[in-house]
């Protein structure tokens, strides 16, 4: 019903914000991985997702899409509430946990507080197949991110006026050290180097 609140952060804590939306503050619960992404401007967007109960309309708000769909796909599953979907949010990165349930690694959802072995096994049993198109869609190949961070890096060292060749071999060394550097901390490495 509501797909996103844009507006004026007001208040923010550990577990909710609220924005104020056109003179309308929203109450909107949070898991701390968004609450660790939240801008350090007073504006911000939220992909939020509503839960209405005889009791009670609760928003959820996300600062990533990804993150929400890994909620709404967790509350998709007997015995996990929006409570136990947001502490494994804030437990797990949305990354952390693709890869859990992906793989099948029942520890590292039994890992999360309030989640037993049956729990655990019924998240991966249950969303497997889910989460592998997400994981196929969402996830660029590691080689092939690897030489996205290469190529920039190199255009970027040739741009500061840094030979191509010097450069490729600083560049492969620092990726050899560490395969999961990005762009920006392949370039400093091989500045440190030179």
């Amino acid at each position: 019903m509501i797909a996103h609140i844009q507006g004026k952060l007001t208040e923010k804590t550990p577990t909710e914000v609220i924005v104020d939306c056109g003179g309308v503050g929203y109450d909107i619960n949070i898991s701390l991985h968004t609450y660790s992404l939240l801008p350090e401007t007073d504006f911000v967007k939220l992909y939020t997702h509503l839960i209405v109960r005889e009791d009670a309309h609760t928003l959820y708000g996300f600062i990533e899409k990804s993150e929400r769909q890994i909620f709404v796909l967790l509350l998709s599953v007997s015995g996990i509430g929006a409570n136990t979907a947001r502490t494994m949010l804030s437990s797990l990165s949305p990354d952390q946990i693709k890869t859990a349930i992906a793989t099948g690694n029942v520890a590292a959802i039994q890992g999360v507080k309030g989640i037993g072995a049956k729990t655990a096994q019924r998240v991966i049993l249950d969303l497997k197949d889910k989460i592998l198109k997400i994981v196929d869609s969402d996830f660029v190949p590691r080689d092939r991110t690897q030489s996205l961070a290469k190529d920039e890096a190199l255009a970027a060292l040739e741009v500061l006026g840094i030979a191509r060749k010097m450069s490729e071999k600083y560049v492969d060394v620092c990726l050899k050290e560490n395969a999961e550097y990005t762009t920006e901390e392949l370039i400093k490495q091989v500045l440190k180097r030179i």
